[in-house]
C-alpha cells in the first residue's frame, strides 16, 4: 500500500525509550476521508479520542485510526502492569479504504490495491510502536521495531496461515469473520466491512471478543 502513514511515526516519536502519549488530533484530515470511519460501537461507554490519518502521494486520506480507553504511552511491557499498576486498556480501530490498483493522480505510475491484508499489517505496527521488550535497551528499539515490522508485514500477507485464528464480531450489528492473532504485546484482528472499507484494530489489557464495531456518525465526538 503506497502511502504516507503517519501511523508509523509514533515509534519514531518514542526514541530512546520515552514516554510518549498519543497526542490529540484536530479532526480536518478525517473530514476529508471519502470513505466512512469504524470505531468501536455504542456498548463502549470509555473514552475515545482521534488519532493519526494515512494519506497517498496525492494527498488523498487512505486510512486512519481512532483510540478507544487509555491513551496509551510507549513502555517496556515488562514493567508495564503489576498488581497495584494494572496495564493500559485501550483498543484502536484502524479504517483502511478499500481501493483497486489505481493510477496515482500524477499519471507517473500504480498505487497498490488496499485489501485485509493492509489493515492487518497497519494495526500490527500500530500495536508495535507503543511496546518494546524488557531484554532489550532502549538504544536498540529501531533495530528490534523493523525486525518486528517486517515481521508484521509477512504475517498480514498470511491471513490464512496458522499464526491466525477466526472470530466472528458484530460489525454495525451484523456478524463478520475476522483474522484474529495475539501476542505478548496484545491482540491484533482484521476484516472487511459491506461500506467499502476493511477495519483492523488492535490493542491489550481489554478483549478483543467483546467488541463491536460500526460507523461513526459524527468524528468529531473523537476530538
Amino acid at each position: 500500500m503506497e502511502t504516507t502513514s503517519r501511523v508509523g511515526a509514533q515509534a519514531s516519536d518514542a526514541e530512546g525509550g520515552q514516554q510518549f502519549a498519543v497526542g490529540r488530533r484536530t479532526v480536518g484530515g478525517y473530514l476529508q476521508a471519502p470513505f466512512p470511519w469504524y470505531g468501536l460501537d455504542e456498548a463502549f461507554t470509555g473514552p475515545r479520542w482521534l488519532m493519526q490519518v494515512g494519506t497517498a502521494a496525492d494527498g488523498a486520506v487512505e486510512h486512519g485510526s481512532i483510540g478507544h480507553g487509555d491513551e496509551p504511552t510507549v513502555r517496556n511491557e515488562y514493567v508495564a502492569g503489576s498488581a497495584d499498576e494494572p496495564r493500559e486498556k485501550f483498543a484502536v480501530v484502524v479504517t483502511v479504504a478499500a481501493n483497486p490498483s489505481r493510477r496515482s493522480a500524477d499519471g507517473t505510475g500504480l498505487l497498490e490495491a488496499t485489501s485485509v491484508s493492509s489493515a492487518a499489517w497497519l494495526a500490527g505496527v500500530g500495536l508495535l510502536s507503543f511496546t518494546w521488550p524488557g531484554q532489550i535497551d532502549h538504544s536498540l528499539r529501531d533495530d528490534w521495531l523493523e525486525q518486528q515490522t517486517e515481521t508484521a508485514w509477512a504475517l498480514a500477507d498470511d491471513l490464512d496461515g496458522e499464526e491466525w485464528s477466526t472470530l466472528s464480531l458484530p460489525v454495525d450489528g451484523v456478524p463478520v469473520p475476522f483474522h484474529y492473532r495475539e501476542s505478548e504485546f496484545g491482540w491484533v484482528l482484521a476484516g472487511s466491512t459491506e461500506a467499502g472499507v476493511h477495519v483492523g484494530a488492535y490493542g491489550r489489557g481489554m478483549s478483543a471478543y467483546g467488541l463491536g464495531f460500526a460507523v461513526v456518525k459524527d468524528i468529531a465526538v473523537y476530538a
